[in-house]
């Protein structure tokens, strides 16, 4: 059975020859009409595919015509029908963002790879921390604070010092970013139904933003972050190189 595929490609040079040489060879389909959709360029490529493609219900595969790539399998243009019939999927699920902002206004978002709050001023950010409506930490002095998914664990989370998480680890990573008070506190392995909410305790002399992958929200007063169990992004990888063995040969290097 002929695998109907839809190409989409970053503005990069690189991914969009590539777009051109794979139309070429295989011809394309529209999204709506796909069996998959091969995404070309790189993670943050990857990130905005899913997100886009999310009503859709059609897996992605994407081909690494970027920079990072551990979202992305190996780039050819040879043997693409095969790999994707032998693909092994993925689904993992986004974390819904609820932010509060000065003006009134009321934010959702959804994140594939993580929530981060970060301080939008030159002074440190001054949080305090909730978790499924109880008191966990009255005072966190800080650059930011972040929630990390398992498939996000080794972006922002895991250059902030936060832990890798297995993939199937029904767990969310709340990390610290450059902690000050309390300052060794490193952050929080939390169940992935916890409702973790921030609450930014001086807004006016330290501002803060909130991002949930690249969408932003600036001059927040508060945010509630959970896990969206009814969304699940369905990725695709080649045979033995899936996001269990990435997040796995991360450790050991």
């Amino acid at each position: 059975m002929t695998i109907r595929i839809a190409f989409v490609a970053s503005e990069t040079p690189t991914a969009q020859i590539a777009r051109a040489a794979l139309v070429c060879r295989f011809g394309e389909v529209a999204e709506d009409a796909a069996d998959v959709i091969v995404a070309l360029g790189g993670d943050g490529f990857m990130l905005h595919t899913l997100h886009r493609t999310q009503g859709l219900d059609v897996p992605v595969y994407g081909m690494n015509r970027g920079t990072v790539g551990f979202l992305m399998n190996d780039y050819s243009e040879t043997d693409l029908p095969d790999r994707l019939a032998a693909a092994e999927e993925e689904v993992i699920n986004p974390l819904a963002m609820e932010a509060g902002s000065v003006d009134g206004a009321i934010h959702h978002a959804l994140a594939i790879n993580e929530v981060s709050l970060l301080r939008a001023g030159p002074q440190t950010a001054q949080l305090r921390i909730t978790v499924d409506g109880h008191l966990r930490l009255e005072e966190l002095i800080c650059d930011g604070a972040l929630v990390a998914t398992p498939a996000g664990s080794t972006a922002y989370n895991y250059s902030a010092h936060g832990p890798i998480l297995p993939i199937g680890s029904d767990v969310l990573a709340l990390t610290a970013v450059a902690a000050f008070r309390p300052r060794r506190w490193r952050g929080a392995l939390l169940p992935k139904k916890a409702t973790v909410r921030f609450d930014v305790t001086d807004p006016d002399k330290r501002p803060v933003m909130a991002v949930a992958d690249s969408r932003w929200v600036e001059n927040v007063l508060w945010v509630e972050i959970r896990s969206e169990p009814l969304i699940g992004h369905r990725i695709l990888f080649d045979p033995g190189h899936g996001l269990e063995e990435r997040l796995l040969r991360e450790q050991f290097v």
